[in-house]
């Protein structure tokens, strides 16, 4: 398989890429560094991206941001960017990707468990994770030749706990090899319009 992971070089797409690596191809997208740059806030961006890398079998998407702040003082450009960034970002990945996926191939979104289970600060980074969570419900409806999306949702990784464990207390960190699990579920399962979550 040829595998685009969007976000190969984080803390999750790194670990990620590893174990695809054992089996299949991957070309790993990032706005920074990477096989191919690709900004996902810029859908001419996602568009110049898979011009350049040609049809494949599997799209994974681990990236987008989002601003974390008191709700009392986010503005509506704050949210503009992770509604820009993590939710339309991933929306257009999917929407100018179907183009360039072949039949019978996945696409692999990510948000967490914010959607659900909401920390202080996290109000537009909830909401955004919350619409991917339907986006993909209701895209999965109308995919065609026999491709697939999901979406993984993970809780605090283990990775990122020294990081993000005075913003989630009580929370037990995930594995990364339940993580990572999460994704391989994804690409090499069957399962469509799954929101794949791993919370603990």
């Amino acid at each position: 398989m040829k595998i685009l992971v969007v976000g190969g070089h984080g803390t999750i797409g790194k670990r990620v890429v590893e174990t695809l690596l054992q089996k299949d191809k991957v070309i790993v997208a990032g706005r920074k560094k990477g096989d191919v740059l690709v900004d996902i806030a810029d859908s001419a961006s996602i568009e110049k991206m898979f011009k350049e890398i040609g049809n494949v079998d599997a799209i994974v998407c681990i990236a987008g941001e989002a601003k974390w702040a008191d709700f009392s003082v986010l503005s509506e450009e704050d949210h503009y960017i992770g509604i820009k960034s993590k939710m339309m970002g991933q929306v257009n990945l999917v929407r100018i990707g179907q183009h360039y996926l072949n039949q019978d191939g996945s696409f692999t979104l990510t948000t967490g468990i914010l959607a659900e289970d909401p920390v202080v600060r996290t109000t537009s980074a909830a909401m955004v994770n919350g619409a991917i969570h339907s986006f993909v419900k209701a895209a999965a409806l109308e995919l065609t030749r026999g491709r697939r999306i999901n979406v993984v949702a993970a809780g605090m990784v283990e990775d990122a706990y020294e990081k993000y464990k005075d913003f989630f207390p009580g929370h037990n960190p995930v594995p990364m090899r339940k993580v990572v699990n999460g994704y391989v579920r994804s690409i090499y399962g069957k399962g469509n319009g799954a929101i794949i979550r791993i919370y603990e």
